[in-house]
């Protein structure tokens, strides 16, 4: 199966997505939201098209969901067999029984009352905006700045383009920059490769 089973999540009520609560922001716009100084607060699980792939992503995955979710042991337990059935579509490896029960034990001995580490965001566009990857690319651009091309733009212009379901490519981050494709190799370095990789690697992979 190459597509998640969202609407377990949504039947069961379970919080995967929440736009910033405590942090202000500078620009309230009809398409979402701009800060200036960014903000963690953002979390947007299964938005990218790319899987769970490591042990690392699923267990921050799951940490965001028990920090969201008001969810006794028993209800944490059944949503995190669910996320790990690679039918359902969010992981693509199989867990062994044993591995998954320490996985399950270590979060839910984490506080969730603590935020789980976070990506700073500065720009956050509403679900069914209505914009187009172009639009929403040039929003970005003439909000961030383009008078230094920042891993902020880059980043933020490869989740608009792995959100619309394209590959990216340093040429794709050039044009959407307003930049040569040689300050874009300039600007990546190894986090946000890492993350280029990881969006391209399972875009359109099938099951």
């Amino acid at each position: 199966m190459s597509h998640r089973r969202l609407e377990y999540l949504h039947r069961n009520k379970i919080i995967y997505r929440r736009h910033p609560i405590s942090d202000e922001p500078t620009q309230v716009f009809d398409w979402g939201e701009f800060y200036e100084n960014g903000t963690h607060e953002c979390y947007e699980l299964f938005r990218s098209k790319a899987k769970i792939t490591t042990y690392k992503s699923l267990k921050w995955h799951l940490l965001v969901l028990s920090y969201l979710n008001d969810l006794d042991d028993d209800e944490f337990s059944d949503l995190t067999l669910f996320i790990c059935d690679k039918d359902n579509g969010f992981i693509t490896f199989n867990i062994p029984p044993d591995l998954l029960d320490r996985v399950i034990n270590e979060v839910l001995n984490i506080n969730a009352i603590h935020a789980p580490k976070n990506k700073i965001r500065k720009v956050i566009f509403k679900d069914g905006c209505g914009l187009g990857i172009n639009e929403k690319l040039r929003i970005v651009g003439s909000l961030i700045g383009r008078t230094k091309i920042s891993k902020q733009l880059i980043y933020d212009a490869m989740l608009e383009i792995n959100h619309n379901g394209e590959l990216i490519t340093v040429s794709k981050l050039a044009k959407v920059c307003g930049c040569s494709t040689r300050t874009i190799h300039r600007n990546m370095d190894k986090p946000l490769k890492n993350e280029k990789e990881y969006m391209n690697k399972y875009l359109h992979e099938k099951i």
